[in-house]
């Protein structure tokens, strides 16, 4: 079975992603738990995969904890951000980076809204669909709830201990009952972020970069405005989706090369610094002759 996630689908249509959610855990000691990254994913990143795996390893290693499933849960239109493309196009981002995860999957359910959604409403979904609809997963003591907990960079952390960014009731609500799963980012006092959270200390879990990696949607941004290459920075079938959409690029300058054959030049995403095997043996042929 596999689920129907598409970004030209309509709320009508919608039916809770979980084929990749594991149903059955075999510990009965261990609590099965669910990853949700909320964001914009304008578009999504490597690091923003990475983070489901540094998870995965910390809640292992670390906590009482089973991973049995995670989600990347896109914003919608009406969150006004400078570089937000179209739900539509960051769904479909967000499907093709994880088309080959056994684990991870997106749920197009807060982007198909047309009003704004909080993140408490979106973990509310995530554990009414996954505990009530589905009631849990199996163990061999019978089912046991999921834990339900918000996975984000340091930088989200940061901007809750910002007075005025969070509705504190808001704060209060996602750190008790579904807590979050912090991973360090560089550019973030991470500590300094906590320290106005120390009521709920207990429910966050901080996770360490072992291998530092600042890649952020911002920088692809940029690149793309440059006409720079992007490519082993995002998945290799979300570069060619950037690509085939004229995606952050302005008008479409940065898919087009400025002697006007674009792509015939080179590989979506590729640096145009780089003379294409075509262009190459063009050139050979000129002089051969």
């Amino acid at each position: 079975m596999t689920d129907d996630v598409r970004g030209d689908m309509t709320m009508s249509e919608y039916e809770f992603p979980h084929s990749r959610l594991r149903r059955r855990i075999e510990d009965p000691n261990r609590t099965p738990l669910v990853l949700i990254a909320c964001g914009s994913f304008s578009p999504l990143t490597f690091l923003h995969l990475r983070m489901f795996e540094m998870a995965a390893d910390y809640a292992r290693f670390n906590t009482e904890f089973e991973v049995v499933g995670a989600y990347l849960s896109c914003v919608g239109d009406a969150y006004k951000k400078t570089g937000l493309v179209k739900a539509e196009h960051r769904i479909n981002m967000c499907s093709l980076a994880v088309a080959q995860s056994s684990w991870i999957a997106v749920d197009p359910w807060e982007a198909l809204h047309s009003e704004y959604l909080e993140t408490a409403k979106v973990l509310d979904h995530f554990d009414h669909e996954i505990n009530t609809v589905l009631d849990g997963v199996a163990t061999p003591v019978g089912r046991k709830k999921c834990h339900i907990a918000l996975l984000a960079g340091a930088d989200l952390i940061q901007t809750m201990s910002t007075p005025g960014v969070w509705a504190p009731k808001d704060i209060d609500y996602i750190l008790k009952t579904y807590g979050a799963f912090i991973v360090e980012r560089s550019g973030t006092d991470i500590d300094e972020a906590l320290s106005a959270l120390q009521e709920w200390k207990e429910k966050i879990w901080v996770i360490q970069q072992l291998v530092q990696n600042d890649i952020s949607s911002t920088k692809i941004r940029l690149f793309r405005r440059r006409d720079m290459s992007i490519r082993y920075l995002v998945p290799e079938p979300v570069v060619d989706y950037i690509e085939d959409h004229n995606l952050y690029d302005e008008d479409g300058v940065a898919s087009t090369s400025s002697d006007g054959k674009g792509k015939e030049r080179n590989k979506p995403g590729e640096s145009k610094g780089v003379a294409s095997a075509s262009a190459s043996a063009a050139g050979s042929s000129a002089n051969a002759g």
